[in-house]
């Protein structure tokens, strides 16, 4: 079996191990229909959200000279964490984690979630010791995470060469590259995999396919 060089594996969390993305809709439509505003389904869910979240709010029509971002994403993240223990991890999850975790390689979560409820939840569904870091930002504007993968890179001290990070959105495909490491786009997220395929070609339709990606067999 081929082996890669991977030592260690960050994940990302909302979308790509966490299936949110109904619960993101339907939220998102309760703010939208209380200002009469167009609601989402989930092909224009998947056409019009991105990174920084902000553009997304200003693609949806809400007007910030009415309605301050801050303040709708305060309004949003009120819901989603009133609500998050309904979703449910995406299939296999666990069992990624788990053989991943028997190659001896380390394996971390970076997220645009708020750490503090990032590890609430990983803990909910029992999966803190699958992990030696979970990297949350310090706020709910969900920014960017280059800045926070970048340090924790240069903590880790492993070569970007032999780290994997796995995630669903375009913003991680950018982060995987600003940090110089390798990256694997699971199109079961808040990203479709048309979208995902004009970008790069590691896509895969789900958790499982990780499963074909060179032997996942992780380097010593």
């Amino acid at each position: 079996m081929q082996r890669t060089p991977y030592r260690h594996v960050i994940w990302d969390w909302n979308g790509t191990l966490l299936d949110d993305v109904e619960l993101c809709i339907d939220i998102m439509n309760g703010l939208l229909r209380r200002r009469g505003l167009p609601l989402l389904d989930r092909a224009r869910y998947h056409a019009v959200f991105d990174f920084p979240v902000s553009a997304y709010y200003g693609r949806l029509g809400f007007d910030f000279s009415v309605d301050r971002f801050e303040q709708l994403s305060v309004e949003f993240i009120a819901a989603y964490d009133a609500r998050r223990r309904e979703c449910r991890l995406h299939p296999l999850a666990r069992e990624v984690l788990a053989e991943i975790g028997r190659t001896g390689a380390t394996q971390s979560v970076l997220s645009a979630y708020r750490g503090e409820t990032l590890r609430e939840i990983v803990a909910h569904f029992g999966l803190t010791s699958c992990f030696i870091r979970l990297t949350g930002l310090d706020n709910i504007y969900a920014h960017s995470k280059t800045d926070a993968g970048r340090a924790w890179v240069a903590e880790l001290g492993i070569p970007a060469g032999n780290i994997l990070l796995i995630g669903d959105t375009l913003h991680d495909l950018e982060v995987a590259r600003e940090l110089g490491v390798h990256c694997v786009l699971v199109a079961a997220g808040h990203h479709p995999a048309d979208r995902l395929r004009r970008a790069t070609d590691r896509v895969l339709d789900d958790l499982g396919g990780l499963r074909s990606v060179p032997g996942l067999t992780f380097a010593d």
